[in-house]
């Protein structure tokens, strides 16, 4: 058991580590390129979204379907990279989680048959092959509805 909570922690460092990035930070915001797609929220909740033309020292400016816009530092909430790139990954991953726990369950729900009246036993082999497949499509709807925008700016972060 200690081994097996060592191995857990050991392969969970890199997803903490990735966590602790300081969000806080402007700076931030000069890693993106002209061009790209982005969500700025205001403090007041205000969403735009937008393709990034500039960021200086105060101010964040976006172009919108309304034209150029200029959101200020101070009233700056948040600021997400609106990039999908990792939809398949997300639908392999739930897919592959989805299944798992659906013959988890499918095999946990087995009871053998007992009573005068009973359908064709299938046996905790074939329920929980069932539920591996239910579970599979569940998960991989899931991973594919799976915001993977990341957030590259939030006041009050850490």
């Amino acid at each position: 058991m200690r081994k097996t909570w060592l191995l857990i922690c050991i392969l969970g460092t890199p997803w903490v580590l990735h966590s602790q990035t300081d969000r806080a930070s402007w700076a931030n915001l000069s890693a993106l390129q002209t061009g790209q797609k982005i969500r700025v929220v205001e403090v007041n909740s205000k969403k735009h979204s937008g393709t990034l033309v500039n960021v200086s020292e105060t101010a964040i400016s976006y172009r919108e379907s309304g034209g150029e816009q200029t959101v200020q530092k101070r009233d700056v909430r948040s600021v997400k990279l609106m990039e999908n790139k990792h939809r398949l990954r997300n639908t392999l991953v739930g897919a592959a989680v989805g299944g798992g726990v659906g013959a988890g369950i499918g095999a946990a729900a087995y009871r053998p048959c007992s009573s005068s009246f009973c359908l064709p036993s299938i046996g905790r082999g074939g329920l929980a092959g069932i539920g591996a497949v239910v579970g599979l499509a569940g998960g991989a709807v899931v991973g594919v509805l799976l915001p993977s925008h990341k957030m590259i700016y939030e006041v009050g972060s850490r």
